[in-house]
């Protein structure tokens, strides 16, 4: 599915139905599918899942879009709207994380409920080797960030602590896919880089925000992985503390992305709290 946004075309899945419904955000260089093991094992709610412009994406956005951070944050909530979609349990891992948080500081109307996995947070932006790798990659023109990605095509090379290999102890097929549309389409390129350089100007962004997190007022879980070497365990803990209605939750055997690493354990632990 697919739905025409002010930034442009961005592509959706919606499990349908009339359960709760759960919206899932990914993180750069990333798509949707990030999402998919923990869907299928959420029969009964309603699963949306947006992939937005974080380089993973399939339809180049306009020239004029914001893809600033908390443009992105903005263009989840015209999603939200755009599909009238309401008492909503948002969903984020790794950047999917950031971009719920600067929603959540913002009031998100339509938010009921936030579920924050092993993401960005405090000073921890870039996070990580990855992170960080990825902002000085954003320095260079479109087309050298091309080459840049040519090496990604590697399996040896996705595995590094520079690329995915911090990120997913199972996942590399999923990696694999997720490149594709940056080696292949000159916008996409183009559309990364801009998100890059716009993350990479703002690097207080989710300090400020944390400042504003305690004002948020309804359920929280935040759930963290035990062996995450890029999101520390203490932010996920730092987190919950903020949040005046939270409950916090470590998941073993498992790197930053726990939708691919551990999706039967996190889809309990989303299906627990929503009923809850």
């Amino acid at each position: 599915m697919q739905v025409e946004l002010s930034a442009g075309t961005v592509e959706y899945t919606d499990t349908g139905g009339a359960g709760p419904v759960v919206v899932f955000v990914h993180g750069l260089l990333m798509d949707g599918s990030l999402w998919d093991a923990p869907v299928a094992q959420l029969d009964g709610l309603r699963c949306v899942v947006p992939t937005l412009p974080l380089g993973a994406h399939r339809h180049p956005v306009h020239d004029d879009a914001d893809l600033s951070m908390p443009g992105i944050a903005q263009l989840l909530a015209e999603f939200l709207e755009r599909l009238d979609l309401r008492d909503v349990t948002l969903a984020g891992v790794d950047t999917g994380g950031a971009l719920v948080q600067l929603l959540m500081t913002g009031g998100a109307p339509r938010v009921s409920r936030v579920a924050l996995a092993s993401c960005d947070a405090f000073d921890n932006f870039p996070p990580g080797l990855t992170g960080k790798t990825l902002f000085l990659a954003g320095k260079l023109s479109p087309r050298l960030f091309g080459l840049f990605v040519q090496q990604l095509r590697l399996r040896a090379v996705r595995r590094l602590p520079i690329a995915f290999g911090w990120l997913t102890k199972r996942g590399d097929a999923a990696t694999a896919r997720w490149i594709r549309p940056l080696l292949s389409q000159a916008g996409i390129r183009r559309d990364t880089v801009r998100v890059l350089r716009a993350a990479a100007a703002a690097p207080g962004i989710l300090v400020e925000a944390a400042e504003r997190l305690p004002a948020f007022d309804r359920p929280v879980l935040v759930v963290w992985a035990t062996e995450d070497r890029v999101m520390p365990l203490e932010h996920g803990r730092r987190l919950a503390s903020l949040l005046p209605k939270s409950e916090f939750a470590e998941v073993a055997d498992s790197y930053t992305l726990l939708p691919l690493d551990q999706p039967a354990e996190l889809a309990r632990l989303v299906r627990e709290f929503t009923a809850g």
